[in-house]
């Protein structure tokens, strides 16, 4: 990180502003490419993935952290980015031989990349069971008929596949209804329709708005059977939930270093912002919470280790509910100590912000979750 990542951060910006000058803002920075050639080298390449890594859960746990601090390079410089992470353990787990082959090689080769449509903009999502997309038979093939957004990754030119979720049998029970197939990006009748911006923020993978319109794809492209789709959201949305929470401690730690660098270099009322109570108060209070989330984190990842994401489903939802807000509150109290600087490009901390307020709603908003942890606590009394 100190050695090339870091050095790295202004090549990215720099990069990227020539990229969109020249109107192909998605395109990748040269630069990310020389990072993932070096972090290949050294061997740090496919962590996440434990047939891959020979890592555990909670032995990557601090490791996506460190690549958090800097969100943009570092997790894809390892190949450890989403949505590639998680679609990559569903084709580990689910893909047949032939599907692993034509998708997962290249993307565990960090060739090509990924995106994952689930979300829908008519639907709450939320209720993963409201997703109206079709996918109905028609002989050998599906044909998928709907309209999906927040499809992260999709403005890559990099990105050739798409795990789609819709509904292939409405009348099944409600969690059988769903199933998931793969959906290359060149088949016609499917259309990237916009960008979507992240408070103004517009990010180099994209997260896109795309219709499907009498898409059709060789029933082969089916992922497990149908009627598991639900199922196979759940089974992918764990580990991943530990990766994000982890990225966004790390998130936070920079940020703190921030804020410490910041109260110890600026003078205000003729002494530096360290020595306002107040702001002691925050670095103090920021220390502790960063601390005790890591800690809810490390005992969720080492629960699905021994006990599987099943098992662990009461802490993977708390830790989605905890973590984001925890890192948002340390994140803004860093932009209160820089002041007109932590709200411009002048420092990284008003992006992280944005991406870490859009995280208390990705993967599941933060009532989603309280809601299933006071469920599965309910449940256990209930139960006893």
């Amino acid at each position: 990180m100190a050695q090339h990542v870091y050095p790295a951060e202004p090549v990215y910006e720099a990069q990227v502003a020539e990229l969109t000058a020249a109107s192909r803002p998605h395109e990748l920075p040269a630069v990310v490419e020389e990072l993932k050639a070096e972090a290949r080298r050294r061997g740090l390449w496919n962590l996440f993935l434990p047939d891959e890594s020979g890592l555990s859960v909670t032995d990557y746990a601090p490791l996506a952290e460190i690549t958090g601090r800097s969100p943009h390079l570092a997790p894809e410089a390892l190949n450890c980015s989403a949505p590639d992470t998680g679609n990559m353990e569903v084709l580990h787990m689910f893909g047949t031989d032939e599907q692993k082959q034509r998708w997962l090689e290249p993307l565990l080769d960090g060739h090509i990349r990924s995106g994952f449509a689930m979300t829908e903009p008519e639907v709450a999502s939320s209720d993963a069971t409201n997703i109206a997309t079709r996918i109905e038979a028609d002989g050998d093939d599906y044909v998928i008929n709907g309209r999906k957004w927040w499809t992260t990754g999709a403005m890559d030119p990099r990105c050739q596949i798409l795990i789609l979720m819709g509904k292939t049998d409405p009348e099944a029970d409600i969690h059988r209804q769903q199933s998931m197939v793969l959906v290359p990006m060149d088949t016609p009748g499917v259309r990237i329709e916009r960008n979507l911006t992240v408070f103004g923020y517009s990010e180099q993978p994209g997260h896109a708005e795309i219709s499907f319109t009498d898409v059709r794809v060789p029933r082969s492209n089916l992922l497990a059977d149908e009627g598991m789709g639900f199922a196979i959201a759940q089974a992918r949305l764990g580990p991943g939930r530990v990766h994000h929470c982890m990225r966004a401690i790390g998130m936070a730690e920079r940020a703190l270093d921030l804020m410490c660098e910041r109260s110890l270099d600026r003078v205000a009322f003729h002494r530096p912002l360290a020595g306002q109570g107040v702001v002691r108060e925050w670095i103090a209070r920021s220390r502790l919470a960063i601390n005790q989330a890591r800690l809810l984190v490390l005992h969720t990842a080492w629960m699905i280790d021994s006990h599987g994401a099943k098992a662990a489903r009461q802490q993977i939802a708390g830790i989605k509910a905890v973590v984001p807000s925890m890192a948002l509150d340390v994140v803004d109290k860093a932009i209160q100590t820089y002041g007109g600087a932590g709200v411009s490009q002048a420092s990284p901390l008003a992006e992280m912000w944005a991406g870490l307020r859009t995280l208390r709603i990705a993967d599941g908003p933060d009532e989603v979750h309280l809601r299933d942890v006071a469920r599965l606590e309910l449940k256990a009394h209930l139960d006893g």
